[in-house]
């Protein structure tokens, strides 16, 4: 199976440590490749970033080219995910939507930690259009971004440890690690945390190893041609039809 990973941010240390850490996650004849945003915010850290990186994924998946059995959105919180969705002729997983899935599906109530504060009500809307409010225990942010914790993991272990136990706290039965940066922390954390931890990275990999390569569900092979002023010729070609 070809896996291709999409950083819509700009960063390529994250694209980089996401991409080692999957590596590490995957299962045997899985291929990864990743690929990160072209033009947008370092990282995504508030709505104006989120909006732009949406814009950002879809650019980088036309330019990715075909070949691939499954595409991995490897930024918590998903930007572009309904879009990529539309355009994508293969399933298309999302590190927020797998990992709450996930954590929905084992029962309970569930807590999601991340870094970044403006996260907070992103998240909370994200889960609310999932239908899961009532399934959500708590949001915890910590004042790193995702992209500072990146660079110094070991730096903000202590934080996400005692944000992890505050979620424990306000009734949370297991806790997403929600974000790239954060991706392979979970085996670090584990032993400070009373409550089972999900690494987001590995949620949204299992669920692209476990889908199959056909049409996922809001593809839409019959959309009109558009045509359009400004944008790569690859993503250009795709939304007009052209390729």
């Amino acid at each position: 199976m070809r896996l291709l990973l999409i950083n819509p941010n700009t960063t390529q240390a994250v694209t980089d440590q996401v991409l080692a850490v999957a590596r590490g996650m995957a299962a045997p004849g899985t291929e990864l490749t990743g690929v990160t945003g072209r033009f947008g915010a370092a990282y995504v850290s508030s709505r104006s970033a989120y909006a732009i990186a949406g814009h950002a994924a879809l650019d980088a998946w036309a330019a990715a080219g075909e070949g691939f059995d499954a595409v991995v959105l490897a930024c918590f919180g998903d930007p572009g995910l309904d879009a990529l969705r539309e355009l994508c002729p293969v399933p298309v997983i999302g590190m927020a939507d797998a990992a709450v899935a996930q954590a929905a599906g084992q029962g309970g109530r569930f807590g999601i930690v991340t870094g970044g504060e403006r996260w907070e009500a992103m998240l909370r809307e994200f889960v609310a259009a999932r239908g899961l409010t009532d399934r959500l225990a708590t949001i915890r942010t910590v004042a790193p971004t995702g992209g500072d914790i990146a660079r110094a993991p070991d730096a903000a272990l202590p934080l996400l440890a005692q944000a992890c136990r505050d979620a424990a706290a306000d009734g949370a039965e297991r806790v997403i690690l929600g974000g790239a940066g954060l991706a392979g922390l979970v085996p670090a954390l584990a032993g400070a945390v009373p409550v089972p931890l999900i690494d987001s990275t590995q949620a949204a990999l299992r669920a692209a190893e476990a889908a199959t390569a056909h049409a996922c569900a809001g593809y839409d092979a019959t959309l009109p041609p558009v045509p359009s002023t400004g944008l790569s010729p690859a993503l250009a070609a795709r939304i007009s039809g052209t390729t």
